[in-house]
């Protein structure tokens, strides 16, 4: 749910004094940022950075397998309901395979139209260049044209020779190949898998490219794994979650007659089965996944590891099936009223999460759509979406799923008679499933969260130990930044960003000059260019703004490709008289 903001504004300049920064561990907690206030410990801009590692590579080849075996189940489960001729069976499981994937599909085709979509018809990034009045460089994509790529030492940003006739047809060929192909595999509905082979792709040249090169193809793999995460958390919370009730909805309705005696009808019973059991790794794993890449993009905080992403898929797989089969349970008798139930439920969930005033996308309508799927996630199981301890929310969350899975696998039991203990060994299969649920739940928080051990000494949220103050904005700072963006115009007389109607806008992307126009009283260190992002910077769980804004992604790509030292993000701090630093990282 990326959006395309026109008001915010990043700048590339020298480093102020103060200013902490240092490489940010890789994707699976292999390192951890140097950066203390005051300069002290600060790692010189350049060094080494984190490294993709084999493990990484496992686990996105786990992550396609997970993929497939859901989608390859769940299609075999349709051919087989077709075959025995049940056609209700075999258009429902058919419906919640093939609708969610199409808006996956047109969403994951949209940013790449963006992302490969240069305005003007410009060849490269939507980056321009003209001279500042201070007599340094002025980076803008407000009304660019042309691209460019500099270079330190360049004799002038901008003056590159026109490119001849042949290579420029060669280039016309490639991108259209590239659409051909981009468009093909959106209508084989396979634009996740490429997304994960190409962040793949990006992770293993980050660690076979030079040390210039690994930082910036690790960056773009940050990017393409947070655009995965998100793809795949939408997707199964659209397809996997509802298939699983519907399968366990029709598993437990067969259980319960005796006309299925013959080996093909048995045989035909596994499948749901295996349906059943993908769907539901399928939604433990994209929860574990997306919270591991949330962390791992984010240098105010640690990094998760991958023992416990493996546990929170334990926790997540138990916990959902205890609550897919209470609801599998009381849908197999109260139908209507099933329905009834979770439209309320969702509806109060959804209530519940816009209340919380989250702040994850760059537009409010968006927004919106964000809290409705989080409203079908909290049907299922718990989703952190508010900065803070989530510790009392958590508790409220799991005390009512245990009330409302007690009292649907009790109104299913109560209407139902059986001569056998089968009715019995349900309840027991839902009430040890949840109990597993939170016990693996208390193993993570206990022993394996990122901040340390729940009961005992934690470590800071953020990774920058020694600093003597508390991470994050200031304390007058406002804690939820306004989601529409101000329009950026040159109209006389409009109201620019805030300002007062005649007042000139600045462009919207700059790089600041090395050194200052004019004395300043403190030292400035200038060893590496700082992007400066005209932004609040937005409180976990969200997503940074780089990440949302597929603008300011694709400028600070061309930034930090055409820098000599890897740039550092400085984000705009909220509710202070001067311009201090909210947080700048190596990534």
């Amino acid at each position: 749910m990326a959006a395309k903001s026109d008001g915010a504004a990043a700048a590339a300049g020298p480093e102020p004094e103060g200013v902490a920064g240092g490489p940010r561990g890789g994707a699976g907690g292999r390192g951890e940022a140097a950066a203390v206030a005051g300069g002290a410990g600060v790692t010189e801009a350049g060094g080494p950075g984190p490294r993709y590692e084999l493990r990484d590579c496992c686990w996105v080849l786990c992550a396609l397998l997970v993929f497939f075996s859901d989608g390859a189940t769940d299609l075999w489960l349709a051919a087989s309901y077709y075959i025995q001729g049940q056609r209700t069976y075999f258009g429902l499981t058919l419906l919640f395979v093939l609708l969610p994937s199409l808006v996956v599909q047109l969403l994951s085709f949209r940013w790449f139209v963006y992302d490969y979509t240069d305005p003007a018809g410009a060849p490269g990034p939507a980056v321009s260049t003209k001279d500042s009045s201070v007599g340094g460089p002025v980076i803008s994509t407000k009304d660019s044209a042309t691209a460019f790529r500099t270079k330190e030492g360049s004799p002038e940003v901008g003056s590159r020779p026109a490119p001849s006739s042949a290579h420029t047809y060669r280039r016309r060929c490639c991108r259209l190949c590239i659409w051909l192909l981009q468009t093909l595999v959106h209508l084989l509905q396979l634009g996740q898998v490429w997304r994960y082979l190409h962040a793949l792709y990006l992770g293993l040249q980050s660690r076979w490219r030079g040390e210039r090169l690994q930082r910036h193809f690790y960056w773009r793999m940050l990017f393409e794994s947070a655009d995965v995460s998100m793809l795949r958390l939408l997707e199964t919370f659209l397809r996997s979650a509802p298939q699983l009730v519907l399968q366990l909805s029709l598993i437990v309705h067969r259980s319960n007659s005796d006309s299925d005696s013959d080996s093909s009808s048995s045989l035909f019973q596994q499948l749901p089965v295996f349906s059943t059991f993908a769907s539901l790794l399928s939604l433990a794993w994209t929860l574990a996944s997306y919270q591991k890449v949330l962390r791992d993009s984010r240098d105010d905080k640690r990094p998760l590891s991958y023992k416990g992403a493996v546990v929170q898929v334990l926790w997540h797989l138990f916990t959902i099936a205890a609550r897919s089969l209470a609801f599998a349970l009381f849908a197999s008798v109260y139908k209507l009223y099933f329905g009834i139930f979770i439209v309320a439920h969702w509806c109060i969930m959804t209530f519940w999460v816009i209340q919380g005033e989250t702040d994850f996308c760059m537009s409010k309508w968006e927004e919106i759509i964000y809290n409705m799927v989080v409203g079908i996630i909290y049907i299922f199981c718990w989703f952190n979406v508010k900065e803070g301890r989530s510790r009392r929310r958590m508790t409220l969350y799991y005390c009512i799923v245990l009330l409302e899975n007690a009292a649907l696998t009790g109104f299913w039991y109560s209407s139902h008679n059986f001569a056998t203990d089968r009715s019995l060994i349900l309840v027991c299969v839902v009430a040890s499933s949840f109990a597993l649920g939170i016990f693996f739940m208390c193993v993570y928080y206990c022993l394996l969260h990122p901040n340390g051990p729940m009961l005992g000494p934690q470590a800071p949220g953020c990774i920058c130990p020694e600093a003597p103050g508390p991470c994050g904005p200031p304390a007058d700072a406002v804690t939820s930044p306004p989601r529409s963006l101000p329009r950026t115009t040159e109209r006389e007389g409009a109201t620019v960003g805030g300002e007062r109607p005649g007042t000139p806008t600045p462009p919207v992307f700059q790089v600041r000059p090395g050194l200052p126009a004019t004395p300043v009283a403190r030292t400035l260190r200038t060893e590496g260019p700082v992007i400066r992002i005209d932004l609040p910077r937005k409180k976990y769980p969200a997503w940074d703004a780089h990440f949302i804004d597929r603008r300011l992604r694709k400028t600070i790509l061309a930034l930090e490709y055409s820098s000599p030292a890897t740039p550092r993000l400085q984000y705009r701090s909220v509710g202070i008289s001067q311009e201090l630093l909210e947080y700048e990282t190596t990534v």
